[in-house]
């Protein structure tokens, strides 16, 4: 990638088009997979971002058709977990034999156990991938892992308010420093982003879902913002016993986070008073990703032979309000 690479957004929602108009501002070809009424404001306005008090709108190219879109570069998947599936076996057409594959989703990425040489080597999570949908039709050598730790909403289709936080981190499945890791993320330091590559990606997955699996589900829950959550004393406790938990699962999955439930929980409240994705995905009416985030967690402490109990219960309930509202994708 001696020039500029192609790259490509699919799902332009508050990260995906956090994404795409800061890379595109930096003079980077952008392409976006997107449909409806937010390919009709994308083409119309360009990429809307309102960051920092100012705006911009670049232009990118839009389409609902990844042939029309062709081969890219760099492809970054920023669509709901429960839409993978689908999306995997729709995005063939801008796959070429080189291109650097990154989904940049929350919570446990169907790749996470499939490498050699981790604990539960192997392991299909069917919360993630039922189907082996996924794995199908995305190549694992191709794929690379990110965390984003940023806060975004979407007022209205084709706009992105970006409230805090730009970090981004990516890094190889397997571990290790890798030069397509170091490449990404200089691409993104240069659109002003946050960004490293890590020689760890799934301990740096595994510190953001400590935060995703607690505020998440509690927030469809509740119906609260997660500094509100957080400053209630008993539902801090809450947090505190669920992370506590996912800790004790990390260590035994060799994942460590080098740092305490406290430290994590304070780690979210400097976001300050904002509401997390999944809350903003229920007031929207859309399907909620309570399983990729939380169910894929209970699934991995089921085969790691992990006792659970306070992150099973949440899950349940939290799953069972999903399905009472129509939210819980089937």
């Amino acid at each position: 990638m001696s020039t500029a690479p192609r790259i490509c957004i699919v799902g332009a929602g508050a990260i995906g088009g956090f994404f795409a108009a800061r890379l595109a501002q930096a003079g980077n070809p952008v392409s976006v997979l997107a449909r409806g009424r937010t390919l009709a404001a994308l083409r119309a306005h360009g990429m809307r971002l309102d960051s920092g008090g100012a705006r911009i709108a670049p232009a990118v190219r839009a389409s609902d058709d990844a042939a029309a879109l062709g081969r890219q570069d760099i492809i970054i998947i920023t669509v709901k977990a429960p839409a993978l599936p689908e999306v995997a076996q729709n995005i063939a057409p801008l796959i070429g034999p080189d291109s650097i594959v990154i989904p940049a989703l929350n919570g446990i990425p169907w790749w996470f156990f499939l490498g050699e040489g981790v604990p539960l080597a192997g392991t299909r999570l069917r919360s993630v991938d039922p189907a082996g949908q996924i794995e199908a039709h995305l190549p694992m050598a191709q794929v690379l892992g990110a965390v984003v730790f940023a806060s975004a909403s979407t007022p209205e289709p084709g706009l992105v308010s970006h409230a805090s936080g730009q970090r981004v981190v990516f890094g190889e499945p397997g571990g290790g420093q890798g030069a397509r890791s170091d490449r990404v993320a200089a691409l993104f330091r240069d659109a002003g982003f946050d960004a490293a590559a890590s020689a760890d990606v799934r301990n740096d997955i595994w510190v953001k879902l400590l935060g995703n699996a607690c505020f998440n589900p509690v927030s469809l829950l509740t119906g609260a913002h997660t500094d509100d959550m957080i400053d209630d004393p008993r539902v801090h406790a809450l947090f505190v016993a669920m992370m506590d938990e996912a800790l004790a699962l990390g260590a035994r999955l060799g994942l460590p986070a080098q740092m305490d439930s406290r430290d994590r929980i304070a780690m979210s409240r400097r976001l300050g008073h904002i509401k997390t994705s999944m809350l903003q995905d229920l007031e929207a009416g859309r399907p909620v990703e309570i399983d990729s985030i939380l169910g894929a967690l209970v699934e991995a402490s089921a085969a790691a032979g992990a006792a659970t109990p306070t992150l099973d219960g949440v899950y349940a309930m939290a799953r069972m309000r999903a399905d009472t509202l129509g939210l819980y994708p089937r």
